[in-house]
């Protein structure tokens, strides 16, 4: 048998067409017998199974951009609240600088009030003490005339009278001297 298609094969060569343009009518009826077999077998087995792939792949597709599309608007809804979002954010922290602005100048004014307030508290102390020391100064001062009158009396007058009543001359007559100012 293999022998015999050794033979038809060597025939076949040998009996092949002269010309690429010579049609073989033999030819043409077998290629297109395998063409239309091919075709039924593919049709009834590879057909189905490539067309619902090739379907299956198609609704896989439009899910996928139906998914794209509804994550693309949430994206887009996302990006719009983040906007809004940083403008009142902007917004409050322009409005937490101006009342942080606000408080600190009340805030400076009241220290300035203070320190005017404690400053005129502190003068007023001041000019008391400097009045009160000048009257211990005059105190002390008018003290000392006396006791200087009374020294210088008591050697001009050489008189034996008491030192309480050389005292008491002296105050009043530094007091007439002094109600005559």
């Amino acid at each position: 048998m293999i022998a015999m298609l050794l033979g038809l094969l060597q025939e076949a060569q040998h009996l092949g067409p002269s010309s690429p343009f010579e049609v073989e009518f033999g030819l043409i009826f077998w290629t297109w017998l395998v063409f239309i077999g091919l075709f039924l077998v593919l049709k009834k087995y590879a057909w189905p199974a490539i067309l619902s792939a090739t379907e299956e792949r198609e609704r896989k597709i439009a899910r996928q951009l139906g998914e794209a599309e509804k994550m693309n608007a949430e994206a887009m809804a996302a990006l719009e609240e983040h906007k809004r979002l940083l403008v009142g954010a902007k917004e409050d922290a322009a409005a937490l600088v101006n009342e942080a602005k606000t408080v600190a100048q009340k805030e400076r004014e009241t220290m300035l009030a203070k320190a005017r307030e404690d400053q005129g508290q502190i003068l007023e102390r001041a000019k008391r003490e400097i009045a009160a020391e000048r009257e211990r100064a005059l105190t002390e001062i008018r003290q000392e005339a006396v006791d200087l009158s009374l020294a210088a009396a008591s050697r001009l007058v050489d008189a034996n009278l008491d030192d309480e009543a050389n005292r008491k001359l002296v105050v009043d007559y530094l007091g007439s001297v002094e109600s005559g100012r």
